[in-house]
């Protein structure tokens, strides 16, 4: 428990410069510590744990806490970290997920023990909402069931996939209390708790490097203290703008990632480039135009009008459209050099699924939208 021992204001770990400084450090992080590690990230899984505890250090995970929260500086920090791999920038979503949740929870006292070592990196984190988040739309059944007990709960069940997390550090999780017929309960999970376990046992396509395990829990006991809401539903309501809005980071990265392969191409191949029919000039146009309008919604994150979360949810779905246009056209423009085993651009377009299947996926949203309009 040593990062979690001492109450620290939250406030204090805000950028007072406005973002300008941890933007440009989250830069040189990504230039000279993340860029030579990319395809061993890839090739081989490795986890960049020095460069995420470096964006930690940043204040790359800690501008959305504080009093007036700037989730359009930790998007923009992740947009940086993804132009060059969206394993890392998923995994800074992941640790701000978790920052989120510890600064809007009502339990004061696991707010000052955790939120500063969260929103640091002092204390990696993840976040396990993928299987609540489709339950509370119909897509899916709530995985963890807990039943009351003294002092808190009895959660057993399991998580297929959670990332960002290992057996010294914590993630957010919800699990439907009276054996999961009653109503949800958000909580903090210690991986290295009694009745957690984590198995490895998934290679995926992209993503690598992501530490993402299953998670079994067996009548694994959750004391009051780490309940984050109870019930969950309103908080849930609260967070869930912001927990989305940052997704839009990873789309912008990748986006960004691709259009500079494509302009790199293009200095000796734009005779023929010029021909396909998504170019460079129009993906940055609608690059622009996502960003300002991500960037007018991260201003009233705790917004809860139907209006604005069809706006959310619209600019989310915005983004995996554009990362996948954009990731085959830098393909394509790339042609056989981008198909080489180490290419950025085979690469990226692998990554750019992820950002329309990652909860919530592309089918998700549309289905979501369609059930607000109904």
């Amino acid at each position: 428990m040593g990062a979690l021992e001492q109450d620290v204001a939250v406030g204090a770990v805000t950028a007072p410069d406005g973002g300008s400084d941890m933007l440009a450090a989250v830069r040189a992080i990504t230039d000279n510590d993340l860029h030579p590690i990319v395809n061993q990230i890839d090739r081989e899984g490795v986890y960049p744990d020095a460069v995420m505890r470096a964006l930690g250090a940043a204040g790359a995970y800690s501008q959305h806490v504080g009093a007036e929260p700037r989730l359009d500086l930790a998007t923009e920090a992740m947009a940086i970290v993804g132009e060059e791999c969206l394993s890392t920038s998923f995994c800074m979503w992941c640790q701000n997920a978790m920052a989120w949740y510890l600064a809007n929870t009502p339990n004061e006292a696991l707010k000052s023990k955790m939120l500063r070592a969260v929103s640091t990196a002092a204390l990696g984190a993840g976040t396990g909402l993928s299987n609540p988040m489709k339950t509370f739309f119909g897509i899916e059944k709530m995985r963890l069931k807990g039943v009351k007990a003294d002092g808190g709960y009895v959660v057993s069940g399991t998580l297929p996939w959670v990332s960002n997390i290992g057996e010294d550090r914590y993630f957010g999780a919800i699990f439907g209390s009276d054996g999961g017929d009653g109503p949800p309960v958000m909580f903090c999970v210690d991986c290295s708790a009694p009745g957690v376990s984590l198995s490895q046992n998934a290679s995926f396509t992209a993503l690598e490097g992501t530490r993402t395990y299953a998670v079994k829990f067996k009548e694994h006991f959750v004391p009051d203290d780490m309940i984050l809401a109870d019930p969950a539903g309103e908080f849930v309501r609260d967070i869930r703008a912001g927990f989305i809005l940052m997704q839009c980071g990873m789309a912008a990265g990748l986006i960004e990632g691709c259009l500079q392969i494509m302009r790199q191409t293009d200095k000796s191949h734009e005779h023929v480039n010029r021909f396909l029919p998504d170019r460079p000039d129009a993906i940055a146009e609608k690059l622009a135009a996502l960003k300002e309008e991500v960037v007018m919604l991260c201003q009233t994150p705790y917004e809860t009008s139907d209006d604005y979360f069809r706006a959310v949810l619209k600019a989310r779905l915005a983004g995996s459209d554009l990362s996948l246009v954009a990731a085959q056209a830098a393909m394509l423009h790339a042609g056989a050099r981008g198909y080489l085993y180490e290419a950025p651009a085979q690469r990226r377009l692998r990554e750019s699924y992820f950002v329309a299947i990652v909860t919530p996926a592309s089918k998700q949203l549309a289905k979501m939208l369609h059930d607000m309009d109904a």
